[in-house]
């Protein structure tokens, strides 16, 4: 059979999600886009404003157009509005294909969300994949890809936009931002031990590696970061993102190693950064729901291969015990061998609903797992405590899942990340576990982190997570069989107490400007 070729993606999720929705573009593709016409929320008329005056609040404020009048008339208090929105920065990690020939769950919920909004009718005829995928890359050419210098990039002269259905997404994922402040600002900030912060003392080696796999068609490509000489023979496994890389976790690994962990980090093939780019070019469609099985399967082959006597390392490195740290899709995959079971009930009842209050931009991953949900329970007993960074979580796994999980958990959530927010996916998740299965895991609320800047590369080092991370690894070597949750394993931080589960918090506001050497 002949390859199926789908066209190029052609926006960010964060568009689908309203910021750039309901867009109705006039016909013409000569000129670039140069006016927005804004219907206001209850009011009958419409408000035009030159793009040029979104810039700043001082060039609205100068502005010959009718929003310009009316912030003139408010003192600025609306323009500010209008420049912080227009202005926000798009996560361009999560893209969508757009091919009305697919068919993939990926895509349902993109079209789902524009669909909500009012979709993109109105541009240009023909407007193709390829045309708005062009227009993204003089957008992001620019500098950072914005809704102000996405309109800009677009065709056309005249766009209108409803201000009711892209204030209802502002004002949602705000709301659900107001949890992790409203803890953060009822805790001060935990105090780390500076040695767990400070590189070890030992020096350390990357490389990168791989093993055959059965369920794969092509080789596990696995980097391997290990201490040079002086191993403590403990393992770690870091799985990555989505179209993301073990390159932006080695620092997490070089942080670990230095302190005597050999650490691995498989890279995903279904789901990865090259995935992506086949993907861009036309080449193979979004990830399949299949790789909620494969990338499990991935962290438990890397162990194996340990076992067997794989990956050139030295004898004696343990298996029976393993800690496992992921970042969002990664986080997902972890709470599976920590025994978190996949379910397609949430799935299936809140899916569905492009206006539900606790939806967000990473429901779009997660509900492309319906048709796989049920079968991606694959825990692996081996593993015995895990860090899951910004797990999209609250509609894979139903409600009282924590009731299988048999290692310990730490859930790290940014307060400021906009695709997997904290409020419905950590806080309440962790807030009804500690109601169902009492204690045992723990939470830990990044001030000022978001979904990409929790991370860190070899170079970089260890990150603004190095401590906190070395901490809960250390931690579950010393609690041996006591690993399990409910076991009292003792706090890493000071804590304050929220029903059974305890939840550390820690300041990294600062940090996140550090570059670690």
């Amino acid at each position: 059979m002949a390859q199926r070729r789908f066209k190029p993606a052609a926006t960010a999720l964060l568009t689908v999600a309203g910021l750039v929705g309901g867009l109705a573009l006039a016909p013409s593709r000569a000129q670039a886009l140069e006016r927005v016409q804004m219907r206001l929320p209850l009011l009958e008329t419409d408000f035009t404003v030159e793009l040029s005056e979104l810039s700043s609040p001082a060039s609205l404020l100068a502005g010959n157009s009718d929003l310009a009048e009316l912030d003139r008339a408010t003192d600025g208090a609306v323009g500010r509005k209008f420049v912080d929105l227009f202005n926000a920065p798009l996560p361009l990690q999560v893209t969508a294909v757009v091919d009305t020939s697919a068919t993939s769950p990926l895509l349902n919920q993109a079209l789902l969300l524009v669909s909500a909004l009012g979709g993109i009718d109105g541009l240009p005829e023909p407007f193709t994949g390829e045309d708005l995928s062009r227009v993204l890359d003089q957008a992001a050419a620019k500098g950072p890809l914005t809704m102000l210098t996405v309109l800009r990039a677009l065709p056309g002269k005249t766009a209108t936009l409803d201000l009711s259905r892209a204030l209802f997404a502002v004002q949602r994922l705000a709301r659900q931002q107001q949890p992790a402040d409203t803890l953060l600002a009822a805790q001060p900030a935990a105090a780390e031990d500076p040695a767990l912060r400070s590189a070890g003392p030992l020096a350390t080696q990357r490389a990168e590696l791989t093993i055959p796999v059965a369920y794969r068609p092509q080789p596990l490509s696995v980097v391997v970061v290990r201490p040079t000489t002086g191993a403590n023979n403990r393992l770690v496994v870091i799985s990555h993102g989505l179209w993301d890389s073990p390159e932006s976790f080695e620092g997490w690994g070089r942080h670990l190693a230095s302190h005597g962990y050999t650490v691995l980090l498989p890279r995903h093939p279904g789901s990865d950064r090259q995935q992506q780019s086949a993907m861009l070019s036309g080449k193979v469609p979004p990830p399949g729901p299949e790789e909620l099985r494969m990338r499990p399967l991935d962290v438990s082959a890397v162990i194996d291969a340990v076992a067997a006597g794989g990956l050139g390392l030295p004898p004696g490195i343990r298996t029976d015990s393993v800690v496992a740290m992921g970042q969002s899709w990664g986080a997902t995959t972890v709470l599976q061998l920590a025994g978190a079971r996949p379910s397609d009930t949430r799935l299936t009842e809140f899916c569905n609903d492009p206006f539900d209050p606790s939806r967000n931009l990473s429901w779009i991953l997660q509900c492309s797992f319906l048709t796989s949900a049920n079968t991606a329970a694959l825990a692996d007993p081996r593993i015995k405590a895990v860090v899951a960074v910004s797990p999209p979580m609250s509609l894979l796994f139903a409600s009282g899942a924590a009731q299988s999980i048999s290692s310990r958990v730490l859930l790290v959530s940014g307060s400021r990340d906009w695709v997997v927010p904290a409020g419905p996916e950590a806080i309440t998740p962790m807030s009804l576990e500690a109601r169902n299965a009492g204690g045992g895991h723990s939470l830990v609320l990044a001030k000022g982190g978001d979904h990409f800047n929790l991370g860190s590369t070899y170079e970089v080092g260890g990150g603004v997570l190095r401590g906190l991370l070395l901490a809960w690894t250390n931690a579950a070597y010393a609690a041996g069989p006591a690993v399990a949750p409910r076991s009292g394993v003792p706090q890493l931080l000071p804590a304050n107490g929220w029903g059974d589960t305890t939840i550390p918090l820690v300041d990294v506001t600062g940090a996140l400007r550090e570059r670690t050497p």
